[in-house]
């Protein structure tokens, strides 16, 4: 199973408006960087990533999974780009903020850290095992 960060600006797109989905989901539309579009696009059903607050918090809150993949995404015009749809699934009780990853020695080569404007990134094992740890839940 593959692992992956997703960011939003939460005044864009929040945990909380996640959240209200419920099991139904929200497609993650929007994104308009062509490796962001390539990770979408290799992200299976059922695997699961970390939600980002970008910009304004700059901390993992919680973990989405994966629940349709890859399709056209309606907000793009010029039929370049896709979306998949996610819910959420936990909630991380404590956040992870982007100061505490770069604090730790472990994460130092964390796509979050080395390619910090990257919307849709992987995150190896090791990482979301840290990540999950950091954040209060159990690996």
């Amino acid at each position: 199973m593959a692992y992956w960060l997703m960011k939003s600006e939460p005044d864009a797109w929040s945990w909380d408006q996640q959240i209200k989905k419920g099991a139904k989901g929200e497609s993650w539309n929007g994104v308009r960087n062509h490796t962001a579009k390539q990770n979408l696009m290799k992200m299976k059903k059922g695997e699961r990533a970390f939600f980002y607050h970008s910009n304004v918090g700059k901390e993992i809150v919680g973990i989405v999974e994966v629940i349709r993949e890859h399709y056209p995404d309606p907000t793009d015009e010029k039929k370049t780009f896709v979306t998949v749809d996610v819910k959420a699934v936990e909630h991380l009780p404590t956040p992870v903020t982007l100061e505490r990853v770069k604090a730790e020695p472990k994460l130092k080569e964390m796509a979050l850290i080395k390619f910090s404007r990257l919307s849709v990134q992987p995150v190896t094992a090791a990482e979301w095992d840290m990540i999950r740890r950091l954040g209060g839940l159990k690996t």
